[in-house]
């Protein structure tokens, strides 16, 4: 339940709807499919390492990059859970603020972040109990819109015939839905690290991502097939909804922003070399609070394409270590006697990155798809290497 409501995620259905008006709606459904698979198994492997071992992401990530090279991965991570913490407060005060006839939506900014962080520094009791409540009511909203959507185009048939205005590329499609959750996705640990049955966490976590994942996508594209619309809060506003789904799209935000507190928190607490996540938690709400009231947060789409580039090749290099070169079995005192930096552990990194990034910059394939199996592979190949040269 936790991980659904961390995967039930609004900013997730506008850029699903803003991927959906550029596609016929079949292709969409399509590419939707291709991204939840692609996150469920990125996140069930990553959830599988971490309920193995015990450790967070970012104490996995010491183990694979070495203690310092391990900051470097408490930073990107820590630092992108604090800017979807602004992002997700800026659609909480765009909404609030056109719920209430408000042009000044900063003080819902400031209040929201200093609240949603409440049950993050709590800790897992208070995240569990807010999913509780905000997952079913999210998948309220969104059979709501849906069938309002059905309606105005004329029954389920009429999906089918929805025409796409052909601005986004096959491939920076699948990396904007890919990096909707691929940051926390990839943090996964944080919460799987407490599973009682290991063997049963990969089946858990597919099932959840598939199922939370797609919806959103689903959800999202939906409505902005049907009328047009890519902005969710303006296509709630379009149709009427926009108070009565208030207290819905709030709880749903909620429950995502205390899990990215959390998620900031404990890659604080790491990087810092803190026992108490936190100091953190607020630390990390006062700047997402900044980057939320200073106009930041409305650059979603920018913000998923760096992230396409930077976190997939991180979580493969650390699938390709513990998979390929540990073959599912670490040391019990590998955290330990993790060296400073780890080579291997990096050169995949930064042959993951750089394959994304070429991916990126020449709308070449999937760039998240291809950093993830790139670090991969090239982090068997980079522990030969390493081994034999330090036997030299």
């Amino acid at each position: 339940m936790v991980i659904l409501g961390f995967l039930f995620f609004t900013p997730t259905m506008v850029a699903a709807a803003d991927v959906a008006v550029a596609f016929d709606f079949p292709q969409f459904l399509v590419l939707a499919g291709v991204a939840a698979a692609v996150l469920a198994i990125y996140i069930s492997l990553m959830g599988v390492v971490s309920s193995r071992t015990g450790l967070t992401t970012v104490l996995v990530s010491r183990t694979v990059f070495g203690k310092v090279g391990g900051k470097w991965a408490s930073f990107i991570l820590g630092g992108t859970q604090v800017a979807w913490y602004g992002i997700t407060l800026t659609t909480l005060s765009d909404l609030l603020g056109m719920a209430l006839g408000w042009d000044i939506t900063w003080p819902i900014a400031v209040i929201g972040g200093i609240l949603m962080a409440l049950s993050a520094y709590i800790g897992m009791k208070g995240i569990e109990l807010l999913s509780w409540i905000s997952v079913p009511l999210m998948l309220a909203l969104c059979i709501w819109v849906f069938v309002l959507a059905t309606n105005e185009v004329g029954g389920l048939g009429g999906f089918l015939q929805l025409e796409g205005n052909g601005t986004v590329s096959t491939g920076a499609a699948l990396t904007i839905l890919i990096s909707t959750f691929i940051s926390g996705g990839t943090q996964v640990g944080n919460w799987s690290r407490f599973a009682r049955y290991t063997s049963a966490t990969f089946g858990i976590l597919v099932l959840c991502v598939i199922l939370g994942q797609f919806t959103m996508f689903f959800f999202g594209g939906v409505g902005a097939a049907a009328f047009g619309e890519g902005d969710f809060v303006e296509l709630l506003l379009m149709l009427g909804l926009i108070g009565a789904g208030l207290i819905l799209l709030v709880a749903n935000l909620w429950t995502t922003n205390d899990n990215a507190a959390y998620a900031y928190g404990v890659a604080g607490s790491e990087f810092f070399g803190k026992a108490d996540k936190r100091p953190f938690v607020i630390g990390g709400t006062i700047l997402g609070i900044i980057i939320s009231v200073s106009g930041m947060g409305g650059m979603l789409i920018p913000f998923l394409n760096m992230l396409g580039v930077l976190i997939p090749p991180l979580g493969g290099a650390i699938i390709g270590m513990y998979f390929l070169v540990w073959r599912g079995r670490t040391p019990d005192d590998l955290l330990q006697t993790a060296p400073l930096v780890r080579v291997s552990g990096l050169i995949a990194y930064v042959a993951g990155a750089v394959a994304a990034g070429i991916g990126t910059a020449f709308d070449l394939g999937s760039p998240a798809v291809q950093g993830i199996i790139v670090a991969a592979l090239v982090a068997p190949l980079a522990a030969v290497i390493e081994r034999k040269v330090s036997a030299a």
